[in-house]
């Protein structure tokens, strides 16, 4: 590794990703997932091409238009024009063999993009893929990662305050719904995910594309939300329960899922298996008779993106490690009645973990 690369923050992950390179025999790594690219290098580009040696240099590839960003952000890293890359002649510069040559990608590439890799290849280059090696390194955060991740959480919270208090009777779930989203591009950069509203019977169907229904200031209301800020997601779900409107059958089913995310959070912890923390919540609610309406798994890591690893579902086989960042949100959805689904992220820590959503449940 280059001493100028060794100083830069991205340098750890990038190390560790070549000790799997090595592991598995990789040789070479082309990374072409634009998330991906900018964990291991800090660089945010749409046309990138990031080539990893398991025993040298990476260098990063782009066009024209994103060069002299790319020699901002990362000057520490190699930058080329991306329409000169031929993994033949890179891998013949760096000093690989051409003949046994293991080539890593990403099995999400977009299929022109592989078949040109090929193409460019040498003949009997074989391809393995990486996609899943490097979520694996993305799904444990950097102290930096988690200070913006936290500072997203934050200002959900303080969006979600500031929506809830201009919700009014008669306002329409779109209507709130784009009340959210323009709290989200004045404050921060926009949604995460297409804000979810759901008025009363509708939050029964899990992803709810808000429509015209009226909410009238009696019926519940169920709101997934997430802002992004500085390229890191939020996501949480919170109920509007109106003290007079809501049915005891809604109440009923509203504590069940609150007991299920406070056991799960309870339980959250380095060395669990996803699986076993799904369990968790999910016990709960089948005490409760109500494990058959819940049909998701209970949470998703987030980071530059909104669904990321690890996933803490019932046959994940994921083991939770400190540094994760992941949503807990049980939910239970009778069709035609009720919806109720509650959600935080949470950090992963020593000991326990950190609820990074504060807003009231």
């Amino acid at each position: 590794m280059k001493k100028a690369e060794n100083a830069a923050p991205c340098a750890p992950r990038l190390e560790q990703f070549r000790k799997t390179l090595k592991k598995r025999r990789i040789d070479i790594a082309i990374v072409r997932d634009q998330a991906n690219v900018r964990a291991l290098t800090g660089i945010d580009c749409d046309n990138a091409l990031l080539a990893v040696c398991a025993d040298g240099a990476a260098v990063f590839h782009t066009d024209f238009r994103y060069i002299p960003m790319a020699h901002r952000v990362a000057p520490w890293l190699e930058t080329r024009d991306i329409k000169k890359f031929e993994l033949r002649a890179f891998a013949k510069a760096a000093g690989i063999r051409a003949k046994g040559l293991r080539a890593g990608y990403e099995s999400n590439m977009k299929v022109s993009q592989f078949e040109e890799l090929k193409k460019k290849g040498p003949a009997n280059a074989k391809y393995v893929d990486i996609y899943k090696d490097v979520l694996g390194i993305r799904a444990v955060k950097t102290e930096e990662e988690i200070e913006k991740l936290a500072a997203a959480a934050k200002l959900n919270d303080e969006i979600w305050k500031t929506a809830r208090a201009s919700f009014k009777p008669g306002m329409t779930e779109k209507d709130m719904a784009r009340a959210i989203r323009h709290l989200m591009i004045d404050r921060g950069d926009g949604e995460a995910f297409d804000t979810i509203v759901c008025v009363g019977k509708n939050a029964a169907e899990c992803h709810h594309v808000p429509d015209d229904t009226v909410w009238d200031g009696k019926e519940p209301v169920l709101v997934d939300m997430g802002v992004k800020l500085d390229g890191y997601c939020s996501d949480m779900t919170r109920n509007i329960v109106p003290r007079k409107g809501a049915s005891a059958k809604y109440r009923e089913v509203y504590e069940a899922v609150l007991a299920a995310n406070l056991a799960a959070i309870a339980a959250a912890r380095p060395g669990i298996g996803a699986s076993a923390l799904d369990k968790v919540a999910r016990d709960v609610l089948a005490k409760r008779g109500l494990g058959k309406a819940f049909g998701h798994s209970l949470g998703h890591g987030v980071g530059l993106e909104i669904h990321e690893a690890p996933v803490v579902a019932q046959k994940s086989k994921a083991v939770l490690a400190e540094g994760m960042v992941h949503s807990i949100e049980p939910g239970v959805y009778l069709e035609g009645e009720l919806g109720v689904r509650i959600e935080d992220l949470v950090l992963i820590c020593k000991d326990g973990c950190r609820v990074l959503s504060h807003s009231e449940k």
